[in-house]
């Protein structure tokens, strides 16, 4: 089990932790209330820097139902995060887009993370032909 360390910017969210069994993923809450226009762009703090262990990065996404429930979209549409983002005041943000007017308020659970180690060194090869069928060219999944 790796061992992560966790820098609060408020004593108003709630800790980091699991959902119940229910995912990998933790959730993360906004760190204060935000008030958005639609067609604003915000960066809302998350209340945490996070010290990752060597080799790890975290991907950071919108929750499920952060949309439905708040009309904002990531403007990154996922955030990286290396090991590397570790200072003390290097607090995690959520990049939002409002699509219409919103609020959201302090400890909303609005995005998400998981840690997963860095992609392995890769090499190369070019090559005139690749084996295997063809599937039918982007988005033809599904198509009858």
């Amino acid at each position: 089990m790796e061992t992560i360390t966790v820098k609060y910017f408020t004593d108003q969210i709630d800790k980091l932790a699991y959902i119940g069994g229910k995912s990998d993923w933790v959730d993360l809450r906004a760190a204060e209330d935000a008030e958005m226009k639609a067609g604003e762009f915000r960066l809302i703090p998350l209340g945490v820097a996070i010290r990752l262990p060597e080799g790890y990065e975290a991907l950071v996404l919108p929750r499920s139902s952060t949309f439905r429930n708040y009309g904002i979209i990531q403007s990154n549409h996922m955030g990286v995060i290396d090991e590397s983002y570790c200072g003390d005041g290097d607090q995690w943000y959520f990049p939002a887009y409002a699509t219409r007017d919103c609020v959201i308020h302090r400890n909303d659970r609005i995005c998400q993370f998981r840690i997963v180690r860095h992609q392995p060194p890769l090499r190369f090869v070019e090559t005139d032909h690749l084996e295997g069928e063809n599937r039918g060219g982007f988005g033809s999944t599904g198509v009858c």
